[in-house]
């Protein structure tokens, strides 16, 4: 290897552990850490932070870069010393526009907004995190403005998450998304409900972890680089490709709530489990892009574990194991139930017809707050507004509204929610690409084999880590960019079947 690589490869290595410290305290404080250490773990997390910040951003990495720059033009393209050269470029000059105080700051105030936020959900009450709110808001807008130039102050946070993305991309995606889903979901909704009692039964909480379990080891989650523990919402973290573990909720009255959490979030686990060990330490040991890693996770949740043939196999085991609640229930009926369309509340719990308009939502009340046609303290209200005109529902408390998602409570204003629908959208795409190559892979689940979907999924995902760009990765895999209509088709044939439209 190159010397002045291998020096790179050594520091970048240095700042990973730093970062894979503070993501443990973020573990820890998300899962089980107890209230009044929020004070202090705000304070360590800054530390920590700063620190790696600053480290990623000294001179010392620039000028070796520089140095890098002729013997990565003198690779070939797809080499992966090249693809590290040029990828930590790029991090490092976007890492240099915000100063490590910035940083420092930013991290201690959502540690402490995480906590509001969880006060917040316990009383059922706005007004308990609205000011940290407000704090998210303007240091939100601070930290796009280190990056001028932008047509929308959106599009530097959505860059961090989606690389290549603006406002406009995803605005125009959205547009057309929408015209396709609202009369699918107007003709969905006019016929007879679906039937879910008895997903609403009790359901013991062991026995739903050890469930959910078995299914995601089976998908291929490995248990010697994972762990799964519960949280108050589901989440995905790693530390190290050989360390990635998932959290899950329960509910007893509620078989769906932990089950499809699990293999949500195991979805992401095994894009990270997945990658090329040899990126271990480097910016290449990531997913692509938020986009990219909710594709995987939405392929997981939706396009495999809400499939029939999925259940061909899962559902008797699952009577076994809830003999008293579903032995009197058909494969059939319980999977019309577990893809049940209804206009509902909350997004994590909404069915894949109207998943997207909860999304789309949020995606304009985050460009209003940061364009400043929509205050803090008036976003409950405007929540409402939004639900009772999009969906004919109104939010009874704040739980079920604008506390729902943890999302603007543990990071920006900006650039946290559009990776859905993307994901959605690019899930299908991999999917069909996936089927294509191998046309027995719905058989193959229907027997509980899930060995052809993830090895596609990793030779041709996965194991790139953060190497290619998402249009890149998706015209590698798919042949072509992203595009919505293998997901309209996939939405329109599934749920036509199911109430025969």
């Amino acid at each position: 290897m190159n010397p002045k690589l291998q020096e790179l490869k050594n520091l970048l290595l240095e700042i990973n552990d730093l970062e894979a410290a503070a993501g443990v305290l973020s573990w820890d404080q998300m899962t089980c850490m107890p209230p009044g250490g929020t004070a202090a773990r705000g304070r360590q997390l800054a530390t920590l932070k700063q620190i790696s910040h600053e480290k990623f951003t000294r001179l010392t990495i620039g000028k070796l870069l520089d140095e890098l720059r002729p013997y990565a033009e003198s690779l070939p393209e797809d080499s992966d010393e090249a693809a590290l050269i040029r990828l930590t470029a790029r991090d490092y000059e976007k890492a240099l526009k915000v100063p490590a105080s910035f940083t420092a700051e930013f991290s201690n105030h959502t540690a402490t907004t995480y906590d509001a936020w969880l006060k917040a959900r316990e009383s059922c009450d706005y007004k308990v995190v609205e000011p940290y709110l407000e704090k998210t808001l303007e240091l939100s807008r601070r930290l796009a403005e280190f990056f001028p130039g932008y047509e929308r102050i959106a599009d530097p946070l959505i860059d961090f998450a989606d690389e290549g993305m603006k406002a406009s991309t995803i605005s125009g995606i959205f547009n057309q998304l929408r015209e396709e889903l609202v009369p699918l979901v107007r003709a969905v909704t006019s016929q007879p409900e679906a039937d879910d009692s008895c997903l609403h039964l009790n359901y013991s909480e062991m026995k739903q972890l050890q469930f959910g379990q078995e299914i995601i080891t089976r998908m291929g989650y490995d248990l010697e680089r994972g762990r799964q523990d519960k949280s108050p919402h589901p989440f995905t973290i790693n530390f190290s490709i050989g360390d990635v573990r998932i959290t899950t909720r329960v509910k007893e009255n509620n078989l769906t709530e932990a089950l499809f959490s699990s293999i949500h979030e195991a979805g992401h686990a095994l894009y990270e489990q997945g990658i090329n060990p040899d990126y271990e330490g480097t910016p290449l040991a990531g997913g692509t892009s938020a986009g990219i890693h909710e594709s995987q996770s939405r392929l997981w949740e939706n396009l495999v574990g809400r499939s029939l043939c999925f259940w061909q196999y899962f559902y008797p085991k699952l009577q076994v194991v809830f003999p008293e609640q579903l032995n009197s229930v058909s494969l059939d009926a319980y999977y019309r139930a577990i893809n049940k369309v209804q206009k509902s509340l909350i997004r994590t719990d909404a069915d894949e017809v109207t998943y997207n308009l909860h999304v789309m939502l949020r995606f304009d009340f985050e460009m209003d707050l940061l364009e400043g046609r929509l205050a803090v303290k008036d976003l409950p209200e405007a929540w409402a507004e939004r639900f009772r005109n999009d969906l004919g529902l109104t939010p009874p408390d704040a739980n079920r509204g604008v506390l729902q998602d943890m999302h603007w409570f543990s990071g920006t204003i900006g650039g946290a929610f559009q990776c859905y629908t993307l994901g959605n959208i690019m899930s299908a795409q991999f999917m069909e690409a996936a089927k294509k190559a191998h046309p027995a892979i719905e058989a193959e689940i229907a027997a509980g084999n899930f060995k052809t979907l993830h090895n596609w999924l990793k030779q041709n995902i996965y194991q790139y880590g953060r190497k290619y760009t998402t249009v890149e990765l998706i015209t590698r895999a798919t042949g072509e960019p992203i595009n919505i209509k293998p997901y309209i088709r996939y939405l329109r044939t599934k749920y036509s079947g199911l109430y025969n439209l």
